[in-house]
């Protein structure tokens, strides 16, 4: 599947993401992802696969071990966000303090 959610809103997005996940299980089959949106990486994958540019060759192949049901705000998941970020050089390392 080459982006097929990268025209929808956000919540519809999502939603075909949790039908995507129960249709790949019950139906025991392997869905090859292409995208551009790494916490729809994180959230659909069982493995990611990095690739660099030009030309396109696997940079980093990353295991997302995380339960069936996934919590976009969990600390497994943003790390292991984080970590597709830094493969990206992308991950900004800040000491950052909350007030409440």
């Amino acid at each position: 599947m080459d982006e097929p959610f990268a025209a929808l809103d956000a919540i519809t997005r999502m939603k075909l993401q949790d039908d995507t996940r129960l249709l790949s299980t019950k139906e025991k089959k392997t869905i090859i992802f292409v995208t551009h949106d790494i916490e729809e990486a994180v959230y659909l994958a069982d493995s990611i696969v990095v690739l660099s540019p030009n030309p396109g060759r696997i940079k980093s192949i990353v295991d997302v071990h995380m339960p069936f049901e996934r919590d976009r705000t969990s600390d497994d998941f943003i790390h292991i966000r984080d970590k597709i970020f830094e493969i990206f050089n992308m991950k900004v390392d800040r000491d950052l303090e909350y007030y409440i």
